[in-house]
């Protein structure tokens, strides 16, 4: 190769590694463009992700009695649920044939709130709906309006359109309810990939099983773990700590008066299938008890790819609510009610008007706290929802929380409030009397009567609370007048709010603006008839205002809020008074004086107990009668005990229990199971119960075969339901003596007669 040859070849690799080096700086400067310059972009572009996040729904916080013993609790349950994301592109309709043939097979439900049932014969709908809630034709009026059909659209209309909307045709028609029962629950509960739809709820252990083992056929099915209501003592005051439900279309979607829609419950955080407190204490306490939801967030990449699941943020369980009353004490109470009423219908009540129902409340004098609130009868918190029909077409109402919401005549436990009025204002005192011959004289044409029981001629302020004497009251109350006597009563609780954090009935007093108000309606009001009703927690409320000698505090179930993972005390219910009645000169302590000879005047365990007790009976009349002009009556009575150092303060109302008297016994049995709480005995007693009653289910089961222990348990239920429960017609009359019948001659007013059944306060009417 010569000298220009080799010149030539030279250029030409010159050139070609000059070129190359060009190439090669392009693709350096686009490596550097790409990964220095806009690399975070790329890098965004090549893992492409979008997190979604799903609520974790928190414990709901416990409420435990006063001990700390575990009533409302929290259990795990597990719940089907669908989850969108994780669903891919399989058929949603196929799936959902697959997980209702599962839950079938294992005997389990889906939810479906659709108010349309299974297609006849010739094919055609129903709704199922009833014509008397208010909540369903709300529902069906919202599905309609949903839909954009007319209100006077049938169920073959409501169908039609879901099944078009759901493009269901192709399926037979029970599937066609079925799925289209779904896609409207999936509606309701906004399904979508940031919300999972709560297809099944506290599946048993078998269908959680099941669904797992088709796990691989089912994706985007989950078994989640939640959170379920139980009741570790279901028998505890049942009507004050009220029900938790799932959130209903008419609190999820709010409708003002000018068509404006809103979602308050949204607004503060619920999903639409969450479960809060709907009544009672669950509902007022729910702020605390909620708890605070966590957060779980799944990844998925640009392709759809599930890259990461985890849990963000951790779920904090409520606090926990703390009782002033005592379960062991509580349960002792509705024992004690039981059998007094048991007791009244085996002992007195021949007739066929038995004594049905009643209720008792015990406060703490010192607080207000309430210690007890026995209904009977009552009903199992577990059962509720199982056997709702059964309760409430129950004649004796056991849903009904007579304690807080039922209404009675006080008849003669009023007369207290009478006697602290006309002290305290001056029109009597100590040494002022009132001359009872059996019938009051004072209007020409209203001559009512008084039994005279004990007493007659002058009577004092004392005498006339021992023996309930009401010529005296009438004249007394005729002098006062309501408005003088209907202000103190309102002041000693009656008539009025107790201040308990759930709902209360008021009730009322006789007043001169009533429609139906006469001068002889002043003078009955006076001895607690008229117009006047008040609760039985009324009653315990203006018990302990006497005993603490016109200190009226506010009567209250919750003592404390707990923190649930410490027990740290967060907040206390502190001693508040809403009322005072100074008292001039020795006002309550003659009314105490009153109170504490009416045991005396009572057959019974009362009149010998060691513990001073003071307390009123009454004897209202109800509106029936057994024969012409003699109605029944109910028993009432106002307690407090020790007399000269209260602690405990009580109301009682038996209804159709007779004279107020018949509830002394109820009162020492009240008296005994506080005394027993107070030193601990209670406690063991309750205990040793307990074991007594495990053991007797173990050796039960033991020796009697199944079907026979079944039986057994049946028959003893039935006979622990009274038979009294049951109102009858008015055929016959109680043994009784009826309302100023002339009463047994007492053969000493200490001592009375062993077949003698005291009645010092029947009302008698006019001559």
């Amino acid at each position: 190769m010569n000298q220009n040859e080799r010149k030539t070849v030279a250029r030409r690799m010159i050139l070609l590694i000059a070129v190359a080096c060009v190439i090669m700086g392009l693709y350096v400067m686009r490596l550097i463009f790409l990964q220095l310059v806009n690399g975070d972009d790329f890098k965004a572009k090549a893992t492409n992700t979008t997190d979604y996040n799903f609520t974790v729904t928190a414990a709901r916080g416990d409420i435990v009695d006063s001990a700390g013993r575990r009533i409302a609790t929290t259990t795990t349950s597990y719940n089907v649920v669908l989850n969108k994301l994780l669903m891919g592109d399989r058929d949603l309709d196929t799936m959902l044939q697959q997980i209702v043939e599962l839950l079938r097979a294992n005997g389990e439900s889906w939810n479906d709130t659709l108010l349309i049932g299974q297609a006849d014969a010739a094919g055609n709908y129903a709704f199922t709906d009833d014509d008397t809630s208010t909540s369903d034709q709300k529902q069906l009026a919202d599905m309609k309006e949903t839909l954009g059909l007319q209100q006077y659209a049938t169920a073959n209309d409501v169908m039609e359109m879901l099944v078009e909307k759901n493009d269901l045709q192709d399926f037979s028609p029970e599937w066609q309810r079925v799925l289209a029962g779904i896609h409207y629950e999936m509606d309701r509960q906004a399904f979508s990939n940031v919300n999972n739809f709560v297809m099944a709820e506290n599946v048993s252990t078998l269908a959680v099983a099941t669904i797992k083992e088709h796990s691989l056929q089912l994706p985007g099915v989950e078994i989640v773990e939640t959170s379920a209501r139980s009741y570790d003592q279901s028998d505890i005051i049942p009507a004050v700590l009220g029900r938790v439900g799932k959130i209903t279309a008419e609190k999820w979607k709010v409708t003002d008066s000018n068509g404006q829609v809103t979602y308050p419950l949204r607004e503060k955080g619920y999903n639409m299938n969450d479960v809060l407190g709907i009544s009672g204490l669950e509902s007022v306490y729910e702020d605390e008890l909620r708890g605070k939801d966590g957060v779980k967030t799944i990844t998925r990449n640009s392709d759809g790819v599930i890259v990461d699941t985890k849990l963000t943020t951790v779920p904090e369980p409520g606090h926990t609510v703390q009782l002033t009353i005592d379960s062991n004490f509580q349960r002792a109470v509705d024992k004690a009610l039981a059998d007094n009423i048991d007791m009244i219908n085996r002992v007195y009540n021949t007739g066929t008007m038995k004594a049905a129902a009643g209720a008792v409340v015990v406060l703490d004098v010192k607080d207000g706290s309430v210690l007890a609130a026995s209904n009977y009868p009552s009903y199992d918190q577990n059962l509720y929802a199982a056997n709702y029909s059964e309760y409430s077409s129950d004649p004796s109402l056991p849903l009904f929380n007579r304690a807080l919401q039922g209404l009675y005549t006080p008849g003669s436990t009023f007369k207290p409030a009478v006697a602290v009025a006309a002290l305290d204002s001056g029109l009597i005192n100590q040494y002022s009397t009132v001359y009872c011959n059996g019938v009051y004289n004072y209007f020409k044409d209203y001559h009512p009567r008084c039994t005279r029981h004990g007493h007659s001629g002058n009577i004092d302020v004392v005498t006339a609370i021992k023996w309930s004497c009401n010529i005296f009251f009438y004249d007394v109350g005729r002098r006062l007048t309501s408005d003088v006597y209907d202000a103190y009563a309102y002041k000693l609780g009656l008539g009025q709010r107790t201040g308990v954090e759930v709902s209360e009935a008021v009730g009322r007093l006789t007043t001169k603006g009533d429609s139906n108000y006469t001068a002889s309606l002043d003078v009955q009001a006076a001895i607690g008839q008229g117009n006047t009703v008040v609760s039985p927690i009324q009653l315990a409320t203006y018990a302990a205002t006497l005993a603490n000698n016109g200190t009226r505090y506010r009567t209250h179930f919750v003592k404390a809020i707990l923190d649930t993972n410490t027990g740290e005390v967060l907040s206390e219910t502190k001693p508040e008074v809403m009322d005072v009645i100074e008292g001039t000169g020795n006002t309550f302590e003659l009314v105490r004086q009153g109170m504490k000879q009416v045991p005396s005047t009572i057959s019974g365990k009362i009149s010998s107990y060691p513990v001073p007790i003071a307390c009123k009976t009454g004897t209202p009349q109800r509106s029936e009668t057994y024969a012409p002009g003699k109605h029944y009556l109910n028993a009432m009575m106002v307690a407090y005990l020790p007399a000269d150092d209260p602690q405990i303060a009580i109301g009682i109302s038996i209804e159709y229990g007779g004279y107020g008297a018949r509830t002394g016994d109820l009162v020492v049995d009240i008296a005994n199971a506080y005394f027993a709480l107070k030193d601990g005995s209670l406690a063991q007693q309750a205990e040793a119960e307990k074991e007594a009653e495990q053991a007797q289910q173990e050796e039960q089961a033991q020796t009697t075969d199944p079907a026979q222990a079944a039986a057994g348990q049946t028959t003893g239920n039935a006979a622990a339901q009274p038979a009294q429960m049951t109102p009858a017609a008015d055929t016959a009359a109680p043994e009784t003596a009826a309302e100023g019948e002339a009463q047994p001659a007492v053969q000493d007013e200490q001592q009375p007669a062993a077949d003698t059944e005291q009645n010092p306060d029947a009302i008698a009417p006019e001559n």
